[in-house]
């Protein structure tokens, strides 16, 4: 019988929805320079329009892709999170969101980058409404979105597209220090860590119900407890947001936070297991 080694690194997608968005991610996906790594979709319980996108990612680009669904109960993203992690092959797991496109050598820098006991902590660059609205699968196959032109340059100074500096890869760990290219805090849309690591904090917390807090400060908290430490990935693993309605942290979400912040807990008690 032929046995199928595990991917170097599990690509985790956090999808609701949004299928025209997931096509340019996964079209993203599919001209990365690294190439051992498979995909595993966390749906939080989107239509079949999404089912059928990674259908034909598999199809167009033989993308190694699992989709992980569960049905639709309001807002449980930490669950499909935590079933993804749990159907991943690999042990080195990188998270980004199902509206994010990773630049060309996102895989490469986060697999340079990973030791044990750190978790990478990327950022990325904000595109405007216009810019988003103008990308299109050609563009995005062409690598062309990664390159700035005098539109994105213009909303740069408008104010419409954010941090545009992420978007300039340094490859020198050097020239970064000296550039002070570094950050202390955590995006769940941009993050990596071993999975021994997650497993150490059991997870993402299911106790949240709402976005803003659980998917990222939560367990970067939790994993600081740990004696993880975080690594900036600044000007290395570049992401672009594609551009939406701002969305509100629940006031449920900043209560479950606080009270993590007073207990000083380091495994959750609802993650990857349910504990007393």
């Amino acid at each position: 019988m032929t046995t199928v080694s595990a991917p170097r690194i599990s690509l985790i997608i956090a999808v609701y929805n949004r299928p025209d968005a997931l096509r340019l991610v996964l079209a993203a996906c599919a001209r990365q320079s690294f190439r051992d790594f498979e995909i595993v979709i966390a749906d939080d319980g989107s239509g079949p329009a999404v089912g059928q996108e990674v259908d034909r990612a598999k199809a167009r680009w033989s993308l190694p892709i699992q989709h992980v669904w569960h049905e639709d109960r309001g807002w449980r993203k930490n669950i499909a999170l935590n079933n993804a992690i749990r159907a991943s092959r690999a042990e080195h797991l990188v998270f980004i969101d199902g509206d994010c496109l990773p630049s060309r050598e996102f895989l490469r820098d986060h697999d340079a980058e990973c030791e044990p006991g750190t978790v990478l902590l990327g950022r990325r660059v904000e595109t405007s409404a216009r810019w988003s609205a103008a990308l299109t699968e050609e563009i995005v196959e062409n690598g062309s979105f990664e390159r700035y032109g005098w539109r994105e340059l213009l909303d740069g100074v408008r104010g419409t597209a954010l941090r545009l500096e992420d978007g300039i890869r340094i490859p020198s760990r050097f020239l970064r220090r000296l550039l002070l290219r570094r950050v202390r805090t955590m995006l769940g849309s941009n993050f990596s860590a071993l999975k021994h690591d997650l497993t150490a904090v059991n997870g993402f917390d299911e106790l949240y119900e709402g976005p803003g807090c659980g998917e990222d400060s939560d367990l970067f908290l939790r994993m600081t407890r740990a004696g993880i430490r975080g690594k900036s990935l600044r000007n290395l693993g570049i992401l672009y947001h594609l551009h939406h309605p701002l969305t509100r942290v629940s006031a449920a979400s900043l209560e479950r936070f606080e009270e993590i912040q007073r207990s000083g807990e380091v495994r959750c008690r609802r993650g990857l297991d349910q504990l007393p």
